[in-house]
This record gives C-alpha cells, structure tokens and sequence, in this order.
C-alpha cells in the first residue's frame, strides 16, 4: 500500500455486490442521516479498515489470503465485513466449497458493528471461510485535500450469493435495495436520491456494462489508475486516463 493510505488518510473498503436475477443491479444502502460522513446518501456497503482486519489467523479462515497482497487481504476482510454489518451479506463459503446460504444474526451483526465481537470469530464459529478471491478490484479513490476526512478507498466488486437476503442493519445504513445502476443514476439526477461524487462516478462505470459478469471482466482487465481529485477553479476534475471520461465537478455539489 502506498504512503497516501497512511498518516491522516484512513484505509478503508467498499463493495459492489451485483446479481442478475432478475436483472443486472447492485447492492447499496443508504447512510443514517446522524453518521458523519455521506450522511443521508444512497452508497455502497463499506467503511474505514479495522484492526482486527489485519489479524494474521485470517491465513486460516479466508480463501486466496496466499494469493493477494498482504494490505490488499485486510482491505478485501474489510469489504467483506462492511458487507455483512450493513447489509447482512456474508460472502464467505463453507467447508465444502458451497456458498453460505444462512442468515446474518441481527444481534451478532451489530456485536460486530460495535467491536464487542470479532468479525474473524463470526466466520470461524460458522466453520467458514470469506472468499477473498470472489472479490476483484473496480477503483480506488482518495478523497481530495480540501475534505476534513480523508480515505484511500478500494472498490471491489463481485457476484452476490443469491441465497441470501439483504437487509440493512438499521444503524450506520437504514435501507438496503438492489437497484440498476442506471436507475440509481436516474434517482440521483432528479435529486430524489443523495449520492456523493465518488459512488456516482462509479455507478456511471458500472452501468457500462451489460451484466454482473461483464462487470467483473472488464474490471480485471481495466488499469488502475488511483482517482485522488484535485481543485481547478470552481471545480473538482480527476485523470481522464482513470476510465471515467472528461469530468468535472461543481465545487457547490459537494
């Protein structure tokens, strides 16, 4: 991971969980309107890295731990476990290989939100192991100086495991919905939804593809070009070569 993730930019993690039963949308959920950043706003299941993400018994309870880098690892735990506290998701796989088809225990889900219990001890308990290797590299981007918080954001994305029912947990998100991503873009532009700049941009990427499976491989096989805004006049503008085309942002929007 790069110096920009340290000092006082915060590592954190997001997912874009996608199906296409019965058709090609994405999990998001919307931010509690009293929580302190995006407040309010329709986003992806995510947040700020914990400790307990770099535990190194991970090696033993999550698939590809041996395959990706060791920072890239506890991000990936981190998107998993944002996954599960907001949206009661566990993407994580059984000691057969099979996909876990149970459901996210409401009161765990929140033990594990407030750090009274370990997200590692929820999937060993369970016998599982989060499916690292499921999850493939969208974006990263890093909030702009002028911002009071600061974070170096990965996106990931992945195939949802159908099985499962998304519910928000009804404190850090308050609704949980699968949405297409051009609807959400829709909702956005006639100011029926709050969605922030970064999550738009994304929402734009992903509605350029035709599927959950063709998101995924064109998101292998895209460069990554690290999206860190800057300020030119009024305006936020990020590297055209990031793949979201010629933009620039109203300072006033933020």
């Amino acid at each position: 991971m790069s110096d920009s993730s340290r000092g006082d930019i915060r590592p954190a993690a997001t997912i874009l969980l996608l199906r296409d039963a019965p058709d090609f949308e994405v999990l998001m959920v919307k931010r509690h309107h009293q929580i302190d950043f995006a407040a309010g706003a329709l986003v992806f299941p995510g947040g700020k890295s914990h400790r307990g993400d770099s535990d190194p018994r991970w090696r033993y309870h999550a698939l590809g731990f041996d395959v990706v880098e060791a920072d890239d690892a506890a991000l990936r735990i981190a998107a998993l476990r944002e996954a599960y506290e907001e949206a009661g998701v566990l993407l994580a796989r059984d000691r057969d290989g099979a996909f876990y088809a149970g459901e996210a225990a409401k009161d765990v889900r929140a033990a594990v939100a407030e750090d009274k219990v370990p997200f590692l001890d929820v999937v060993a308990d369970l016998g599982l192991s989060l499916d690292l290797s499921a999850l493939t590299v969208f974006a990263r981007w890093i909030t702009p100086k002028l911002m009071p918080k600061r974070f170096d954001t990965w996106f990931y994305v992945a195939h949802a495991p159908l099985a499962q029912q998304a519910i928000c947990d009804g404190h850090e998100a308050v609704d949980a919905e699968w949405i297409a991503p051009g609807r959400a873009l829709e909702l956005a532009a006639s100011g029926q939804r709050k969605v922030i700049f970064p999550t738009r941009m994304n929402l734009q990427l992903l509605a350029e593809s035709a599927s959950p499976a063709d998101a995924v491989s064109r998101a292998a096989t895209r460069p990554l070009v690290t999206v860190e805004p800057w300020v030119d006049g009024d305006a936020l503008r990020i590297p055209p070569e990031a793949g979201y085309g010629p933009v620039t942002e109203p300072l006033s929007a933020l």
